[in-house]
């Protein structure tokens, strides 16, 4: 009995032996715990690579309470991310979090963890490969490959040095790739094989082994379908979808069901192949070489560093007693006319304020914009502008200028989130509005700008603010501008971006346009651009140039059949009533018609002006440009003519201006960029890598440039004789005259000037006035028509 009782008590004692093995519960429990904390580890050591330095401080304070730490799991975090990464093994301390984190879902779930044992054992080696292999650049940056990482890495190279250590790397990693990925060379090879063949044979082998041994599914997917076989025996027939040719169709398996008895009907099932897309081909491009890049041609441009810019620092200071002194005068003048106001609110700006107030029920609107001039003279300030009432708002505004005003630099409105973050096709930045908020419009929607002002408000600088943000934000590549500056001093710092930037005539020596001449040659030479554009975009199919760069850039168009990508062309004229009165309706013309057509193929127009008289902006003018700046001018006239309303003649200059774009006016301050600023910005452009020319420009011969083209005698005009006399006789070059005395139509005319022309009896094409005659007497014209070679 005794032993007995001693074999109970040890039986006992087994039984109640510690067992590593987990029941359900404890799986579910320990799982969920791993699964947090790895994921608390990648949390912390994602914080850490952002906050280690600031952090190091607070590692020997852990017991502390005072010390704060910047990880997001904050001392915790940061003493056990220094442990595994700056300690430890680098970033590649990573994998340690993940692997964490795949054993609680394993045991979460209750997977089977055999395989867990080969993810730690792989998982560690790879993790010290990394950390040995990113001890190369532990130099730079200590983080990358740990304390362990670049100690073992320096060992290595103490005794195999550095190209010891590579090789050995890379067997480790061949290692790696055969022991536990399983990839040979065969494997490699037979990925890379790209065959018809191949892929036949393996579908054969495929068909093979289907037709031999059936799968329960094909048998129960056979036996539903013969049920509707009829029951008389019938010869054996094959059914089959009828084939679809494609250019490289893809072979699908077949499936062959043989008849179970003598009344079955044998038939075999073929999947027609996928029809290929039309885009196939554009496609396979895109993947082989990626999307079109224009920029590719100069891939290391860099673009101008806001650092170029002047700093004028300081920003808006807000003046309480002038708030107040003027808050109190609006308000006396107003109780002078019996207005009483319920509300007054100030919006401080760069150069204006903008006093809110809100009258008293029953006041008329017009009477207190009548009462303008008298708000002004109370003020004894220049500029005072009523908006009554503003749109939107319910209120009556009051633009009062500053006394003390502040320069909007193109620093801070280039700097601004809302110039950098715009997602437009062609951002420009033209200053900060009333209530100091940056200005960005996009000229692609305008789609032109109109811009007038009197003699040194502000127009040149507007203009070089608008080209300064078009070269902060687009590539070479993608913006080409078209400049004339008849005045010849004001666009002359660009020409140094000829190559990078600027767009002009083949054979053209200076690429910015002074000559009047040369001018009425490029604007008809961009009607020739806007029309082959046009011609593209009608063979691609799209509608505008945004559709058809897209589609080019995605290898849908084929550059054999003439297709290329289509940059935007912005043509800026500084000086358009100068234009106007050398030149008229040969300028004006071509204006309009690009104004009409010009915006879907990406050319795009910028007018400015300091004579905004209706016969310098005509009504065809106006029609096509719907965006308009206004700078200070000296009339009301001139005011309506530019903005169709008045107000341009109330403001302060020094690049004070209206702004429109078909709905309301808003008032901004123009960012100012001096002409130093230009300067740096141009060079730093400049002395890059550029375009071996300027963009060229279709080639363009004007009708009545006298090329010499019937030179030849037997072409002339039967009555050229009679003409020449004339001419000579009355001393006058002009189609007019021989129309009158001739009874000529103007075309006959016109030629037999041209044929005078070659024949060296006339000068050259002079504008609007007459020719020049090269000969004096009929004399002198008898004895030069004799001396001609066909004479």
């Amino acid at each position: 009995m005794a032993k007995k009782k001693a074999k109970t008590r040890k039986t006992a004692k087994k039984s109640r032996k510690f067992s590593l093995k987990l029941d359900r519960q404890q799986k579910v429990v320990l799982g969920s715990f791993l699964m947090l904390f790895g994921l608390a580890l990648i949390v912390a050591f994602v914080s850490f690579l952002f906050n280690w330095q600031a952090d190091q401080s607070t590692l020997n304070e852990f017991g502390n309470r005072s010390v704060e730490a910047r990880n997001w799991l904050s001392k915790f975090g940061a003493t056990v991310s220094d442990f595994f990464i700056y300690k430890g093994f680098g970033v590649a301390s990573f994998t340690i979090a993940f692997l964490v984190f795949l054993t609680g879902i394993y045991l979460f779930f209750g997977r089977n963890s055999s395989n867990l044992r080969k993810f730690w054992f792989w998982g560690i080696l790879v993790m010290i490969w990394i950390s040995v292999f990113l001890g190369f650049f532990a130099d730079s940056y200590s983080l990358l490959g740990g304390r362990i990482g670049f100690e073992t890495n320096d060992f290595l190279q103490d005794y195999l040095g550095f190209f010891g250590t590579a090789l050995l790397l890379t067997f480790l990693l061949i290692v790696y790739l055969v022991v536990r990925l399983k990839i040979t060379p065969e494997l490699v090879g037979h990925y890379f094989k790209s065959g018809k063949k191949e892929l036949q044979d393996a579908f054969e082998r495929e068909e093979q082994a289907t037709s031999i041994s059936e799968t329960d599914e094909e048998i129960d997917w056979k036996e539903e379908t013969l049920k509707h076989q009829p029951e008389e025996k019938a010869p054996e027939v094959e059914l089959s979808q009828p084939k679809v040719e494609t250019p490289q169709p893809k072979p699908q398996p077949k499936v062959k069901i043989p008849p179970q008895d003598e009344e079955d009907v044998s038939m075999e099932v073929e999947a027609a192949p996928e029809e290929e897309e039309e885009d196939n081909l554009s496609r396979k491009l895109v993947r082989d070489f990626g999307e079109f890049d224009p920029t590719l041609e100069l891939k290391n441009y860099k673009f101008p560093t806001v650092e170029l810019l002047k700093d004028y620092g300081g920003g808006i200071t807000i003046n309480q007693e002038e708030l107040e002194e003027n808050k109190n005068r609006i308000v006396e003048t107003l109780k002078n006319y019996k207005i009483d106001i319920a509300q007054i609110k100030a919006t401080v700006g760069p150069t204006v304020t903008l006093y809110e107030i809100v009258p008293e029920a029953g006041i008329r609107i017009s009477k207190i914009k009548n009462l303008e001039d008298d708000i002004a003279l109370s003020l004894s300030a220049l500029g005072i502008r009523i908006i009554a009432p503003i749109p939107g708002r319910g209120t009556i505004g009051i633009e009062v200028p500053n006394k003390n005003a502040t320069i909007v630099s193109m620093r801070s409105v280039i700097a601004s989130p809302k110039f950098q973050n715009a997602e437009m096709e062609l951002p420009m930045a033209l200053g900060k509005t009333i209530s100091n908020e940056t200005f960005v419009v996009d000229l692609a929607k305008m789609p032109h700008l109109l811009m007038a002002g009197a003699t040194g408000q502000g127009k040149s600088v507007g203009l070089n603010a608008i080209l300064t943000s078009l070269l902060y934000c687009k590539h070479p590549a993608e913006v080409k501008f078209v400049l004339v500056d008849p005045k010849k001093v004001e666009l002359t710092l660009f020409n140094k971006i000829e190559r990078h930037y600027l767009a002009k005539l083949p054979n053209s020596e200076e690429a910015i346009i002074t000559d009047n001449t040369k001018v009425i040659n490029t604007l008809n030479s961009l009607c020739i651009e806007m029309d082959e554009r046009y011609e593209l975009l009608k063979n691609a199919m799209c509608r505008n140039i945004k559709e058809y760069n897209t589609k080019f850039k995605a290898r849908k168009l084929n550059p054999n059949d003439g297709h290329k990508f289509l940059p935007y062309i912005v043509l800026v004229v500084d000086e358009f009533a100068d234009l106007i009165m050398t030149a008229g309706k040969e300028v004006e013309t071509p204006i309009a018609r690009l104004a009409q057509l010009a915006r879907a193929i990406g050319i795009h127009l910028i007018i400015a002006t300091q004579r905004p008289s209706v016969n310098v902006i005509t009504g065809i003018i106006k029609a096509n440009f719907p965006a308009r700046v206004a700078f200070r001018v000296t009339s009301k006239i001139d005011s309506r003519t530019i903005l169709d309303s008045q107000g341009a003649d109330q403001l302060i200059g020094r690049g004070d201006m209206l702004f429109t774009q078909g709905n309301e006016l808003k008032r901004l301050q123009c960012a100012f960029v001096d002409t130093p600023e230009v300067d740096k910005i141009t060079e730093f452009i400049g002395s890059q890598k550029a375009y071996p020319d300027a963009h060229l420009l279709p080639e363009y011969e004007s009708e009545e440039s006298g090329t010499g083209v019937d030179i030849d005698v037997s072409e002339r005009d039967k009555l050229f004789r009679e003409a020449a006399e004339v001419i000579v006789t009355a001393q006058q070059g002009s189609a007019s005259l021989l129309q009158r005395k001739l009874k000529l139509g103007y075309n006959r005319a016109g030629r037999i000037i041209d044929q005078l022309e070659a024949a060296g009896i006339v000068g050259p094409f002079e504008g609007s006035k007459a020719r020049q005659v090269l000969v004096t007497d009929l004399a002198a014209l008898d004895q030069l028509l004799n001396e001609e070679p066909n004479n």
